[in-house]
């Protein structure tokens, strides 16, 4: 790729938010690197959320990446579920930690999977096909050395869930194609004991520096270089004022990954930034103009499919980038 046209991508995927000459659109090349998709929880919207046909459908599908969830069974395995109770998802009931690995496998993790037909009917496929919880162990058997996967522990406390995973990692050597994210802080101090371990950085750490630079135009603490980054491209919050006789608060649906933001995350060099919850053209688009380097998506058969069609076409960086 010639350097003028590096430059531009540069200007227009950090930039974008200001009206530049020239900047409205770009060829979407391989070069250009469309974010990554990755497959949330191996595509909610497409299987039985965590379970091997999930990931299999993803795998088939071109998936960049996998996204697991991990909670821990009673004795001591890990397992792929993410609600708090068995019954949101599964034909069983209460917590996932109150029952053996034995156990859970007996439960149908597509019980509460449903599809809309083409007359309207809401209609739940797996009732009669059972789809099993798996183990991690089995997740990571199922999915090449080749993929990347992220691991998003769910339950506390940590350092029992910790421990397990990593014995995990060790038996299938899959530390250096792993990820450990959580949106407790706990899991980044309990990880940080296996120098082998790569972890996104705290949630709250990245709230905070994006709060800040929205509210404050400031960049405070950046992260070091080839650090990850997670949070949602948009996200319903509520700022709180705090007066002498009490609060106020302002709802708004707030846009994260502005080019201030990204341009603060990556101000001590490349950090590797993905937007969660990405799951239509348009915020797709929005991602590739912030040069974000993934995306978090419920159906990664939908956004391959925008993705494909994107690459080696234009793609338009010209503001505004509005996303429903």
């Amino acid at each position: 790729m010639p350097a003028a046209t590096t430059i531009k991508l540069f200007l227009c995927a950090v930039l974008s938010a200001l009206t530049l000459p020239g900047c409205g659109s770009v060829e979407a090349t391989e070069d250009t690197r469309l974010p990554l998709v990755i497959a949330h929880r191996g595509g909610t919207a497409d299987y039985p959320e965590n379970t091997l046909l999930a990931v299999e459908g993803a795998l088939q599908d071109r998936a960049d990446m996998i996204w697991l969830t991990i909670q821990l069974s009673r004795d001591g395995v890990s397992m792929l579920y993410r609600p708090a109770d068995l019954s949101s998802l599964t034909d069983g009931a209460g917590p996932l930690a109150n029952k053996t690995f034995d156990e859970l496998q007996r439960l149908n993790a597509g019980w509460m999977f449903a599809r809309i037909d083409a007359d309207g009917v809401k209609r739940y496929p797996y009732r009669t096909q059972s789809v099993q919880i798996p183990s991690l162990q089995q997740a990571l058997r199922a999915i090449p050395e080749s993929v990347p996967v992220i691991l998003d522990m769910k339950a506390l406390p940590a350092e029992p869930q910790a421990e397990a995973v990593a014995r995990v990692l060790d038996q299938e050597r899959a530390w250096g194609r792993s990820l450990i994210y959580s949106t407790d802080a706990a899991y980044q101090q309990v990880f940080s004991v296996f120098p082998q371990a790569r972890l996104f950085e705290s949630r709250d750490a990245t709230r905070e520096r994006l709060a800040t630079v929205a509210l404050a135009q400031e960049c405070t603490a950046p992260p070091a270089a080839d650090s990850w980054a997670a949070f949602e491209s948009r996200r319903a919050v509520q700022v709180v004022e705090t007066f002498t006789l009490g609060q106020a608060r302002s709802a708004v649906k707030a846009r994260f990954w502005t080019p201030a933001a990204v341009a603060c995350f990556r101000s001590k060099g490349k950090t590797n930034l993905v937007a969660i919850a990405v799951n239509g053209v348009d915020a797709y688009r929005e991602a590739a103009c912030r040069g974000m380097d993934a995306v978090l998506a419920d159906s990664p058969k939908t956004m391959l499919a925008i993705k494909d069609r994107m690459r080696g076409s234009a793609l338009d960086c010209s503001e505004p980038l509005i996303v429903d």
